[in-house]
């Protein structure tokens, strides 16, 4: 065990780092020894972590593997697929073609594609900021085996074509990759050129991106990294989603450097006039946190601009925080929940400004001792481990034993052992009668999960809430 333990230690060593103004020695050795961490903790084969102040790379370091059977080093260079990450170039393609007056973001989807499901429903400002309610294509027992073919943009509708909306548009948020497939079908009939084009010749040539392709290309980029994932706790090559699959919603290749030119070119009115990079980042009608193809939200309390990308195979995460001027990219090889790119991410930033993480973790005054031992003891048993649903009130016994068990024990067992569990307040819920007991429960470096449970008289957990 130990040869084994010291040969992985070998592979997350960094081995690349860019010059730049570089960070305190001190504090990049904090930042190095918990990215470490959480590379060993969620078994990540291997990453590349950027931080950036005004485009400028102040820490670049490459960790483990881009590809274990070829034993091929992750690099400062290694190109990713970044998943979701494509959105905001799909946000920033419909905004330009806008600015051109070539469409209106607050006209229906009919406007564009009459025959589309839902087009007369749904405006194209909905999909862009998820709160349209498409249903989702993704989604059903067949999708890995479905998602690895060559489809149509008629194949994927087809999928959709005769579900409802899963709410009322505009009423509420709800993520699907569905509205940016319809999205990208809308880039194409307004503009002439197919998606592909559009992107490569308007974004990504503006950008000075000369290193960004799509998932088709893979077998051609030279040092691509190859995608892993765990299935029953064991690592394994994860299938590649066909880029005719991921498409709009996220079939790009990048390496970090690539992709902080765009964020340099974005952010500084090269891509979408300042104007519209505004929209893009003001939270939309029926939701609290996202914009046109961007999060707007905060890590620990402070404002965070970006998106996460998430594939079979790989987790990456491009995030902003305009307080403090940096942005913080990074990019693993790992498909795995938690998502070790978006943890990454974190654990840098709580690196670079413990203050601001003490605060985030300085629990609540009021604190109750029984309610955050039932808190425990029924995430305890949400991860999987044991089989006593005594802590529960009888409505969520029943649902544990329907199959709710099972599902929270595969979303929470990969978060491992808690490291604390801190008390962050009550919350009511007036309309529903309803109080809430927070905690935000720390795993490590870069993974905190937010908790909360509500009690019923006799003291037994009648409600979860989860992030």
């Amino acid at each position: 065990m130990r040869s084994v333990h010291l040969c992985w230690m070998a592979w997350l060593a960094p081995v690349a780092m860019a010059s730049g103004p570089a960070i305190d020695p001190a504090l990049a050795s904090r930042i190095d020894a918990d990215a470490r961490q959480v590379l060993q903790r969620t078994g990540t084969p291997g990453a590349t972590l950027a931080v950036y102040r005004n485009g400028a790379a102040v820490y670049v370091h490459a960790y483990g593997l881009g590809d274990r059977e070829r034993k091929t080093p992750a690099t400062a260079t290694t190109p990713y697929e970044i998943g979701s990450i494509t959105k905001q170039f799909t946000a920033a393609a419909i905004v330009q073609l806008q600015e051109a007056g070539k469409l209106d973001v607050n006209a229906t989807l009919a406007t564009y594609l009459p025959d589309a499901p839902h087009a007369k429903e749904v405006t194209l400002k909905q999909l862009l900021s998820h709160t349209s309610g498409m249903p989702e294509y993704l989604d059903g027992p067949d999708v890995e085996a479905w998602a690895v073919k060559p489809a149509t943009f008629e194949q994927i509708m087809a999928r959709i074509k005769d579900r409802p909306l899963d709410f009322p548009p505009g009423s509420r948020w709800s993520y699907s990759n569905s509205g940016y497939v319809l999205l990208g079908r809308v880039i194409e009939v307004v503009s002439h050129e197919t998606y592909g084009h559009y992107v490569k010749t308007h974004l990504l040539a503006a950008a000075g991106m000369e290193h960004t392709t799509t998932v088709a290309d893979e077998a051609r980029v030279p040092g691509m990294a190859k995608g892993y994932r765990h299935t029953d706790g064991e690592l394994e090559a994860a299938p590649t989603i066909h880029s005719t699959v991921g498409w709009a919603a996220g079939n790009l290749v990048s390496t970090v450097a690539d992709l902080e030119r765009w964020n340099v070119a974005l952010q500084g009115g090269k891509i979408v006039r300042p104007a519209d990079y505004a929209l893009m980042t003001t939270p939309a009608a029926g939701s609290t946190d996202y914009g046109l193809g961007l999060f707007v939200d905060t890590l620990d309390e402070q404002p965070r601009i970006g998106h996460t990308g998430g594939s079979f195979g790989f987790t990456t995460s491009n995030q902003y925080f305009p307080k403090q001027g940096i942005q913080i990219i990074a990019f693993t090889n790992a498909g795995d929940n938690p998502e070790p790119g978006q943890m990454l991410v974190t654990a840098t930033f709580e690196a670079l400004y413990p203050d601001i993480a003490a605060i985030a973790r300085k629990p609540v005054a009021g604190e109750n001792a029984a309610t955050t031992n039932a808190a425990r003891k029924a995430f305890t048993r949400l991860q999987g481990k044991g089989d006593d649903l005594s802590m529960f009130d009888e409505r969520l016994k029943v649902k544990m034993g329907a199959g709710l068990s099972e599902r929270m024990a595969r979303q929470l067992s990969p978060y491992g052992e808690p490291s604390s569990f801190i008390y962050k307040g009550q919350r009511q819920d007036k309309e529903k009668n309803r109080v809430w007991n927070d905690y935000r429960i720390e795993f490590g470096p870069g993974n905190s999960l937010p908790f909360g449970v509500e009690l019923d008289a006799a003291g037994k957990v009648a409600g979860i809430s989860i992030g």
